[in-house]
């Protein structure tokens, strides 16, 4: 029984996917109603934000009576109202007998009433089926809700002796077209893409998911004195939301003089720089819960200096710089001992074409 569970767990997983990029705020969810011959009845989704939740998606689409049935769902059923009423509610309502969750529900309101509510109506009630994968599908709602804060990833393309660019500032291409076509993806699953003034200076970058029905996620550009030119790709009027952070001390005629379709946030400075964990807390509370950091050496250095970044995703291709010159990933501070280094968790190693894709998680 208990690798049925974790075979339709892994399929919940894999529906919940699919409503990466359009539910955010909410957390990705998918549910599965069977049967006690583990016959799947019926299967649904989140798919949007404001839309249905995976539970109520799952009944809509099955065409029999559910009494005695069961529902496995990677996330605990709801005990609120919303946007929609209560999940725990629908699946009562319905005589569905046995319930199996993934995961407690993290947000205050739910984290474990919606459990107690069915077990309350006399529903069975298995959690902790394939946690760890649970746990990581939803990584971003979790700490939006337990730290207020947003999730951040940054994300590098390096050489093997680990650089972005020659000492002349080329970097393109370091990877292949099947890494950046990854690249894209990841764009679509965060609300916004960071990068700093000198990244758009040099490489004049897009920072747009081009993925067929696939959304853009925000611009945030940090830039400290407005000094990023205008017609660069990043202000493009696309219909994208566009932040720039800059220096409180930023002179209003500066402001002025910006294209209307950008939004201008006066930042605390540290150290004549934007102040990162001010700026991420003003970031969070303009509705920006996921971050993917593409910016340079010294954003990847201020964001892990200040312990701000939850990952680390890299493209590794199979080239070597060999310049000492050549910028690195991360500059800017150092450890004098391998006991003092920053710690990582791999997460994930993914062999592309010519690549390797490596994810790690910060260390708490």
């Amino acid at each position: 029984m208990e690798k049925e569970y974790k075979r339709l767990m892994k399929r919940c997983i894999s529906l919940a996917k699919k409503g990466m990029g359009r539910v955010s705020p909410n957390p990705l969810v998918g549910a599965i109603i069977f049967d006690d011959d583990f016959r799947i009845i019926s299967e649904g989704y989140h798919q949007y934000y404001g839309g249905n939740h995976a539970e109520r998606n799952a009944v809509l689409s099955a065409g029999e009576d559910l009494k005695g049935k069961s529902i496995i769902v990677n996330l605990e059923p709801c005990s609120h109202y919303g946007k929609t009423p209560p999940c725990a509610d629908l699946i009562i309502e319905k005589g569905i007998k046995r319930v199996i969750a993934g995961l407690i529900d993290p947000n205050p309101k739910v984290a474990g009433k919606g459990i107690e509510k069915l077990k309350n109506a006399g529903i069975e009630v298995i959690t902790g089926v394939c946690e760890e994968e649970c746990l990581q599908l939803n990584k971003i709602f979790i700490k939006n809700q337990i730290k207020k804060a947003p999730y951040i990833t940054i994300k590098t393309a390096t050489t093997l002796d680990g650089k972005i660019a020659s000492s002349s500032y080329n970097s393109k291409w370091i990877t292949d077209e099947v890494s950046r076509n990854e690249v894209q993806k990841l764009r679509n699953q965060y609300d916004a893409v960071l990068t700093g003034s000198s990244t758009v200076i040099k490489d004049n970058p897009s920072l747009t998911c081009r993925l067929k029905n696939m959304r853009n996620p925000v611009r945030i550009i940090l830039d400290t004195r407005l000094t990023v030119p205008f017609s660069s790709k990043v202000y493009n009027d696309d219909g994208t939301r566009v932040i720039v952070l800059t220096g409180e001390n930023t002179p209003s005629n500066k402001i002025k003089a910006c294209p209307k379709n950008i939004e201008i946030v006066k930042c605390p400075l540290k150290d004549n720089k934007i102040n990162l964990n001010e700026a991420v807390k003003i970031l969070y509370d303009m509705g920006i819960k996921s971050i993917l950091a593409e910016a340079g050496a010294q954003v990847n250095k201020s964001i892990i200096e200040e312990k701000l970044a939850d990952e680390l995703i890299q493209f590794i291709a199979p080239k070597i710089l060999g310049d000492k010159s050549a910028v690195s990933f991360v500059e800017g501070f150092r450890r004098n001992k391998i006991a003092e280094c920053n710690n990582l968790n791999i997460v994930s190693t993914k062999v592309l074409k010519n690549d390797i894709m490596i994810v790690s998680r910060f260390s708490e």
